[in-house]
């Protein structure tokens, strides 16, 4: 028999106790072990909860007891869980989480304690939900070279941005409803201005690496600037928008970003909406895969820990090989990227846009005084200096390739 610690019992926490009581004869096959949950650890009692019994307050109660192999850490944030992570992983006890900052942030770190003191730092759960996306690049693509990684991580904007292309409201309107339906917390800041979604792409780009790609240096833009009328000319382009998290290794350098962009119908990732997640592999060998599913909830992403769970019980003692090492990527300068951008900008500045861009391709959905374009491929630097030259814009999105 394994026992296990579930630290947190919040949504995650209870849907990992949840997925293993209700799978019990299942998982204990898949793991050929007994696993048995002995231990919760939550500041609050849970009177009447039927696993009341479990609850402890005292994380040295679950660090000093031999019993415990595996602990699944479902808390968030980065304190106190990166200390209990640490201490659980130097006296040889396994860690399972679902935690994208703990992760994004001292992955390799937590990754080479592990394989010291011959355990695992597992984290399936960190990026897309219950998608497995962390197997397939740990395993299923080691005879790939994976040069690129384009996905949509997190759910709450995907959703906004469905319903504004479907409903044709505004963000603010939309907001207000997914906040209501609990799709949007009540602080939206990290979803809204990309920060879910940067730390995601920082731990899946780690992976395709095999270096840590710091989440700091990657350039990120949110949707709070995206309006209906962008969807008016996305539709007359036979596009839509989509928060997008991307990483480029290439001959110019490691490019690595999330914003918003424009994308076509033919793009697999065009058809990835409401709370979904996808994620878009393209290899040097296999060309493009992709891995579609629910990016968050209760079960989905209690599912990715415990299969973690499984993962370790049958490679106990032994530790899964990750490749990610503590050296750094240096991620080139976004400004040099080149691109097409969709632009709008006031109907006064028509002739100054057309003189400052030479070849562009006017789009017209008959908003009054307002001139929108697509311009040819350029740099970032490139656009920047252009759209400095004519005073600014309305707004400006990146259209994807």
């Amino acid at each position: 028999m394994i026992q296990i610690a579930v630290l947190g019992y919040g949504t995650v926490g209870s849907g990992v106790v949840e997925v293993i009581e209700t799978n019990k004869a299942d998982i204990n096959k898949k793991a050929a072990q007994e696993l048995e949950i002995k231990y919760i650890l939550d500041l609050r009692d849970f009177p009447g909860d039927p696993y009341e019994s479990k609850v402890v307050h005292d994380y040295s109660l679950i660090l000093n007891d031999p019993e415990i192999e595996i602990i699944c850490e479902t808390m968030g944030g980065t304190k106190p869980a990166y200390e209990f992570t640490k201490k659980a992983l130097l006296s040889g006890k396994s860690v399972c989480t679902s935690n994208k900052e703990l992760v994004a942030a001292h992955g390799p770190e937590l990754i080479k304690i592990a394989k010291e003191n011959h355990c695992n730092y597992l984290f399936e759960a960190s990026v897309g939900g219950g998608i497995p996306i962390i197997r397939p690049l740990n395993y299923s693509l080691t005879a790939e070279r994976i040069d690129g990684i384009t996905g949509i991580l997190n759910g709450t904007t995907n959703y906004i941005l469905t319903k504004m292309d479907r409903d044709g409201a505004d963000f603010e309107a939309v907001l207000k409803e997914a906040q209501e339906k609990g799709y949007a917390e009540r602080n939206p800041e990290a979803d809204v201005e990309g920060y879910d979604a940067c730390r995601k792409i920082a731990i899946l780009s780690s992976l395709m690496c095999g270096k840590n790609v710091s989440y700091e240096d990657i350039y990120t833009e949110g949707i709070t600037k995206i309006s209906s009328a962008d969807f008016k000319y996305a539709k007359q382009m036979n596009k839509s928008i989509k928060l997008l998290a991307l990483s480029r290794d290439s001959e110019e350098g490691f490019f690595a970003m999330v914003a918003p962009f424009l994308i076509s119908r033919e793009h697999p990732l065009y058809s990835v909406s409401d709370v979904f997640n996808a994620v878009y592999v393209h290899g040097n060998m296999l060309g493009d895969s992709m891995y579609y599913g629910r990016g968050a909830g209760k079960l989905p992403t209690a599912s990715a820990v415990v299969s973690d769970v499984v993962d370790c019980a049958r490679h106990q003692g032994k530790t899964i090989m990750c490749f990610w090492d503590e050296e750094k990527v240096d991620v080139a300068d976004i400004r040099c990227a080149k691109r097409k951008f969709f632009v709008r900008v006031p109907g006064d500045k028509k002739d100054a846009a057309m003189a400052a861009f030479g070849a562009l391709a006017e789009i017209n959905v008959g908003i009054a005084r307002e001139f929108a374009f697509m311009t040819q491929m350029m740099t970032e630097k490139e656009f920047d200096g252009k759209i400095e030259k004519i005073g600014g814009c309305i707004n400006r999105i990146r259209i994807m390739a």
